[in-house]
């Protein structure tokens, strides 16, 4: 029998992973129960706010190991040029690993919650600058001037990106934006 920290952590991991793929409104709680292999009581004893306090845990957590991921990526390349070619292509494999049934953990919730719901917004804000504050920091350790104006301009063309390759099936636009986005990048 799973210990209650175990469960809690499975409901939270599958809820995270189906949020992403379907969307808030997508997700049912009674999908993410079946998935998890969660006791139905189980929900509500450690989510007593239910299916927001669900999602807004399920985005934090996600961001906090997305930021982690693109620090490690960003953190193998050599300059700037290279570590924001890296970002991208960390989100390109990705989408094409999933065969593109998982965008942004972060997005999809965003979209459609965010302006409803505070703690949903407030994960999401929080998600997006742990990336901002990761992109940024590399940036500037890469002697890029305006680290956190370049910053704000890398997340948020890779997060277009990321939803016109979902869109279209085809990663090839996450790899030719931060290309250019590269060149702007003084070299090293």
């Amino acid at each position: 029998m799973a210990g209650r920290g175990e469960t809690r952590e499975r409901v939270l991991r599958t809820a995270a992973e189906l949020f992403q793929r379907q969307g808030y409104h997508g997700t049912g709680l009674t999908q993410v129960l079946a998935e998890s292999r969660a006791p139905k009581g189980s929900l509500y004893f450690h989510f007593p706010d239910g299916k927001e306090q669900l999602a807004a845990e399920s985005v934090a957590l996600s961001g906090r190991e997305l930021a982690q991921a693109l620090r490690a990526a960003a953190g193998e390349a050599s300059d700037g040029r290279a570590g924001i070619v890296a970002l991208g292509e960390y989100f390109a494999r990705a989408l094409e690993e999933s065969d593109f049934s998982k965008g942004c953990p972060v997005a999809t919730v965003a979209l459609e919650t965010s302006a409803a719901s505070e703690p949903i917004r407030t994960a999401c804000e929080g998600a997006y600058g742990d990336w901002l504050d990761g992109i940024t920091e590399a940036l500037r350790g890469w002697g890029v001037p305006d680290s956190r104006d370049v910053g704000e301009l890398v997340l948020s063309s890779l997060q277009g990106a990321v939803m016109l390759a979902r869109v279209r099936r085809d990663a090839g636009v996450i790899r030719t934006v931060t290309a250019r986005l590269a060149e702007l990048v003084p070299r090293a």
